[in-house]
C-alpha cells in the first residue's frame, strides 16, 4: 500500500503510553494555565465578563465556569463544522472529555496547470501530554500552510505531504518549554488527504485514520492508513490476531506522534489513483473506534456522501457520539471525481502508486 522509498508503513516504537492513566502522565497538567477556547492569556479578564449562557445571570471565569451556577460554559472548540467547496469537516468535544483536543483544517488551492487540489487534515492531541489541544491546531495548521505553498508551485503531492508532516512535527516541537528533562511535551498524531490530478494522497503519525469508500457500494472499501500502534504492531509482528490486539489495555498505545519527546520522525505517505469516484474518509479514532473496519466506514457513510460531504460528516461525528462519545471525535470528508473514461478495467479500489519524485 505504502511506497518504501517514502518511508512506508513500519512501526516506530516511540511514546510507550496511549492514555490519561498511564504511569507518570499528567492529562491536565497544564490545565490551570490555559485558557478557554476563544480567547488568550490576555484576554482573561474580557472572559470574566460574559454572562452564563444556563443561568443568564452569573458571570463567568476564567476557566470557563460560572460564578453562579457553576455550568461550564460552551468554548469555541467544543463543537466546529466547516465546508469548502467539495470538501467538510466536523470536530465534536464528545461526551466524556472537558475540552476538545482534535483539531482540522480543510483548504482548496489551485495547481499549475488550472485545476484544483483539496486538502484535508485531521490531527489528534495525545492527552497525556501537556497542552494536547494547542498541539493538535499547530500542527494542522502548519501541515496545510505548506501544502498550499508547496502544490501550486508544482511540488508533487507526495512529496508535499512529506514535507507537511515534517512541518507540523517543527510546529508542535515548537510549544515544548525550553526545560532540559521537561517530560510529556506537547504532542499528537495527524492523518492529512490531498486530492489532486486524479491521484489521491495520503499520510500520517499516529493512529488516526483514512479509509476509501466507492460511491459504488457493491465495490469493497478500504483502509489506507497503518496504525502506529502497540496493537498494530502486535499484529504486523504476528504476534497476536487483530481482534486479539485491539481488544488488550495497550492497544491505543501509539508508538509513533509529533512532538518534542518523539523519537527520529519518518511519516508515513502513500499516493493512489482509483479508478472510480469515491469518498475519502480522514478521521481520529474517536471516530473510527465505533466504525473500526472499513466496511463497518462505509455502512455508516451516507450514500450521497461525495454530494453532501458537511452532511455525510455531521452523520459520521453523530454515529460515535450515539456510542457512547468517549473520546473527542473529528472527521474529514473528502470526495474524489470519477476519472474519464478511457476503457480501462473497472476497479473501485485504489491502486497504489510510486511517487514522481524523490522524498525530501
Amino acid at each position: 500500500m505504502q511506497d518504501p522509498a517514502y518511508g512506508g508503513g513500519e512501526t516506530r516504537h516511540d511514546r510507550p503510553y496511549g492514555g490519561p492513566d498511564a504511569p507518570g502522565a499528567s492529562p491536565w497538567a497544564a490545565a490551570a494555565a490555559e485558557a478557554p477556547y476563544g480567547s488568550t492569556p490576555t484576554g482573561h479578564e474580557a472572559a470574566a465578563k460574559k454572562t452564563c449562557v444556563a443561568c443568564r445571570a452569573g458571570r463567568v471565569d476564567t476557566d470557563g465556569y460560572c460564578e453562579h451556577c457553576g455550568h461550564a460554559q460552551p468554548r469555541e472548540r467544543d463543537h466546529v463544522e466547516e465546508e469548502l467547496g467539495s470538501v467538510a469537516a466536523v470536530s465534536d468535544r464528545g461526551l466524556r472529555h472537558h475540552r476538545n483536543e482534535d483539531s482540522f483544517a480543510v483548504a482548496a488551492t489551485a495547481l499549475a496547470d488550472g485545476s484544483t487540489a483539496t486538502v484535508a487534515i485531521v490531527c489528534d492531541g495525545v492527552s497525556s501530554a501537556s497542552r494536547p489541544d494547542d498541539a493538535s491546531a499547530a500542527a494542522a495548521a502548519a501541515a496545510n500552510e505548506t501544502l498550499l505553498e508547496a502544490l501550486p508551485r508544482g511540488t508533487h503531492p507526495q512529496e508535499a505531504m512529506h514535507r507537511a508532516i515534517l512541518a507540523a512535527a517543527d510546529a508542535v516541537t515548537a510549544l515544548a518549554p525550553e526545560v532540559p528533562g521537561a517530560q510529556n511535551a506537547p504532542a499528537c498524531t495527524l492523518v492529512g488527504a490531498v486530492v489532486s490530478g486524479g491521484l489521491l494522497t495520503i499520510g500520517w503519525v499516529g493512529d488516526s485514520r483514512a479509509y476509501w469508500v466507492p460511491d459504488d457500494r457493491g465495490a469493497l472499501p478500504r483502509r489506507l492508513t497503518e496504525d502506529d500502534s502497540w496493537a498494530a504492531q502486535m499484529v504486523a509482528a504476528g504476534l497476536m490476531g487483530e481482534a486479539e490486539a485491539y481488544a488488550d489495555a495497550r492497544a491505543h498505545a501509539i508508538t509513533g506522534w509529533l512532538g518534542a519527546d518523539a523519537y527520529e520522525l519518518e511519516p508515513h505517505t502513500a499516493t493512489f489513483r482509483p479508478d472510480h469516484a469515491g469518498v475519502v474518509v480522514v478521521c481520529t479514532d474517536g471516530l473510527w473506534n465505533y466504525a473500526e473496519s472499513a466496511v463497518e466506514m462505509a455502512r455508516v457513510l451516507p450514500a450521497d456522501a461525495a454530494a453532501r460531504p458537511l452532511h455525510s460528516a455531521q452523520v459520521l461525528v453523530g454515529h460515535a457520539l450515539d456510542g457512547g462519545g468517549h473520546d473527542n471525535v473529528t472527521v474529514a470528508v473528502v470526495p474524489f471525481a470519477a476519472p474519464p473514461a478511457d476503457g480501462a478495467a473497472a476497479d473501485a479500489s485504489p491502486r497504489a502508486e510510486a511517487a514522481a519524485h524523490p522524498r525530501a
